[in-house]
């Protein structure tokens, strides 16, 4: 028999779950940027063997809402709690104990599935500060979602705790969803990488157009601030700072899609879109009723 189910990562922002996901399932689908909050939504991966099938969910960090986006940010973590038959807890190792996940996540009870507990970046502490966390919380994993100390180990132990189960999909999928979300998940990435200050937290990105029958491969993409001020920021002097999101996020498609892509990028401002709920969902955010917090 087989054995098949989904594995919720969890943690703060910042713990690495985007790398992780990204380096088990063997290639780009998760953006990864040192600024918090960058995963907005649950993103999935798949990943499959001969005798197992895992679909990995990498959620947005867990923290305390103030405004419709992170609600429902929020909301797409706590549902892939709900769904998960395993949960990977990514603590941040330099941070020193993790607490337990009902802490962490502000729960009022613990999930039903079995949660992992697991340090990650390793890579970044000395022997002295590994030993206080092992005494801390002897139950916990040790990883390095960067360099791949103890995934492998990590993982077989997640496969031993799947439910048997025949495969939930393809074994040749990675992802459920579509090209057109991990583009606009890559153009939103190279943005990222070219801003500081509050801009990123205001970004939104949505696909227009994608034609894939055409060559190059048509996209249409529209970045969307909330103000003018932060649109002359994207834009950037004579253009400058959108020209090299382009030609970054350009780079990152076409090695998605395997072939030459002509990418048409626009900057538009949706005032305040982060606390409109028609506005969120315009976007595919789902705000939750406040009884599922």
């Amino acid at each position: 028999m087989t054995r098949a189910g989904i594995v919720t990562v969890v943690g703060k922002p910042n713990a690495g779950k985007s790398t992780f996901l990204n380096r088990i399932v063997g290639q780009k689908l998760s953006i990864v940027s040192p600024k918090p909050q960058s995963t907005r939504d649950r993103i999935v991966g798949i990943l499959s063997d001969e005798e197992t099938q895992m679909i990995v969910f990498d959620t947005p960090g867990l923290l305390n809402p103030r405004y419709a986006l992170q609600r429902a940010m929020r909301g797409a973590a706590l549902n892939a709690l709900a769904d998960a038959d395993v949960v990977v807890y990514l603590a941040d190792a330099q941070e020193g104990p993790a607490p337990a996940l009902t802490v962490a996540a502000e729960l009022e009870r613990a999930p039903a599935a079995p949660v992992l507990r697991v340090y990650n970046k390793v890579d970044a502490i000395d022997a002295a500060r590994r030993a206080e966390l092992v005494e801390a919380t002897p139950d916990a994993r040790f990883i390095s979602a960067l360099t791949g100390e103890g995934v492998a180990e990590l993982l077989a132990e997640v496969k031993r705790a799947l439910p048997e189960s025949p495969f939930l999909y393809d074994a040749e999928d990675v992802s459920t969803q579509s090209m057109r979300f991990f583009t606009a998940e890559l153009v939103r990435e190279s943005a990222l990488e070219q801003l500081d200050e509050e801009v990123p937290y205001s970004l939104a990105c949505e696909v227009e157009e994608f034609r894939e029958t055409r060559t190059p491969v048509y996209i249409r993409a529209v970045l969307y601030v909330e103000r003018e001020s932060q649109k002359r920021i994207l834009i950037g002097a004579k253009g400058a700072r959108i020209r090299a999101i382009g030609q970054s996020a350009r780079a990152k498609i076409e090695a998605l899609v395997g072939q030459p892509v002509y990418l048409d990028l626009w900057v538009k401002v949706l005032a305040n879109w982060r606390k409109n709920e028609r506005a969120m969902q315009r976007f595919g955010y789902r705000i939750p009723e406040e009884k599922s917090r």
